[in-house]
């Protein structure tokens, strides 16, 4: 029998409430304000939360605003950021958005999402971790491991990012949008992973619809 609306709803509050009782609900990347997270959300591609906390300190101490950045010769934040790996592209994607920021928000981070993605190098996920966790502007953070998760836990029958955010989004309350985004990205990271799923370890697997259901 097909799960029903409400049925799912519910299925996913439980979710929520034992991973809230198992992980942080906000993200692992360290940040003081929210230029800061954008930029070490932009390095966090590809890349452990672990490895971009220990870059950001010395990165923002030598580059501690948008108009440092956007200054900044090229070559010498490409140096700056090589431990995340894929630092050419990352060093001009933060030198790019950063020229817009302070061009067009005198070097201020817009706090809506639809300026946000207007960004360069910015998309939905991104300005929706940004939003959620500097702010606590309601969004639903679809990475990888959302996505990835969200299949297998049955919460979307989707690929696309844009429609798993929706089809995730209608399941809960939106003050609940980013929490449960943080909680459902350390699962993936943590036990249901991309190589093999620790079905054995989960603290959810009694309500997955492969082990529990």
């Amino acid at each position: 029998m097909k799960e029903t609306v409400a049925a799912r709803k519910k299925r996913v509050a439980e979710i929520d409430q034992v991973l809230s009782g198992r992980y942080p609900e906000t993200t692992a990347l360290h940040f003081q304000n929210i230029f800061q997270l954008l930029v070490a959300t932009i390095l966090s591609a590809q890349c452990t939360d672990e490895r971009v906390n220990r870059v950001t300190p010395g990165l923002f101490e030598r580059y501690p605003d948008a108009a440092a950045f956007a200054s900044a010769s090229l070559v010498d934040l490409e140096e700056a950021v090589h431990p995340t790996g894929f630092f050419r592209q990352k060093a001009k994607s933060i030198k790019t958005c950063c020229e817009v920021l302070v061009r067009h928000h005198s070097g201020e981070v817009p706090l809506s999402l639809e300026e946000m993605v207007k960004l360069p190098g910015v998309g939905r996920k991104t300005a929706n971790m940004v939003l959620g966790n500097a702010e606590g502007i309601p969004g639903v953070v679809v990475d990888t491991h959302v996505k990835r998760v969200a299949a297998r836990m049955g919460l979307t029958e989707n690929i696309d990012p844009d429609r798993i955010e929706g089809d995730l989004a209608r399941l809960m309350p939106d003050d609940r949008w980013t929490p449960f985004s943080n909680l459902v990205i350390y699962l993936g990271r943590d036990k249901c992973t991309a190589r093999k799923a620790k079905c054995n370890e989960c603290p959810v697997a009694g309500m997955c619809p492969k082990i529990g259901l």
